[in-house]
């Protein structure tokens, strides 16, 4: 696995200072407030579970389902699996692990909003604003990528490669066979 990464981009070390700068910028701002924090399955899994350890505040975890890629390219629209948690009146913080071409986030928050989400406001692990398709910024970001296929630490090709500790930039050869 470690070998199909042509470089890490993102090392161990800098996700958790990452992680420790996010902590204190949304518990700042949200200590006060009880939040929904909602994660995009299944990529937000690593990223949501460790930032909510540096959350110094009550609230309350859901998580959504949804994808919009296969392989490397986006399909070009959103599939959501399930129920959509009961947002009504609540500030909400949509947590992802990038964001590329915004087609994704920008879909999730318009459906919180039609649903009745008081706030909501886009954390993600990394941004990758070279692949912006659609106009939509995140109040909260780890920090940026170039625009190469990235995986890792929740970011996958194919299912693989969550696992990984760091965020890598994934060998053409693995994806162009």
């Amino acid at each position: 696995m470690h070998n199909d990464i042509e470089k890490i981009y993102v090392s161990e070390n800098e996700i958790n200072d990452m992680l420790n700068r996010l902590g204190k910028e949304i518990t700042n701002d949200y200590k006060d407030r009880n939040p929904l924090i909602i994660g995009l399955l299944k990529g937000c899994l690593p990223f949501m579970s460790d930032l909510v350890k540096k959350l110094d505040f009550p609230l309350t975890l859901n998580y959504i389902k949804a994808s919009s890629y296969q392989g490397i390219e986006s399909t070009g629209f959103i599939t959501i699996e399930g129920k959509v948690p009961d947002v009504k009146g609540r500030d909400v913080i949509v947590i992802d692990d990038i964001l590329d071409t915004g087609r994704t986030l920008d879909s999730i928050r318009r459906v919180l909003v039609e649903h009745g989400a008081n706030s909501v406001e886009l954390c993600v692990l990394l941004d990758k604003p070279e692949g912006r398709k659609f106009d939509i910024h995140a109040k909260y970001v780890g920090g940026p990528v170039p625009n190469e296929f990235v995986v890792g630490y929740g970011l996958d090709y194919n299912e693989h490669y969550r696992n990984l500790p760091y965020i890598g930039v994934l060998k053409p050869r693995v994806y162009q066979k």
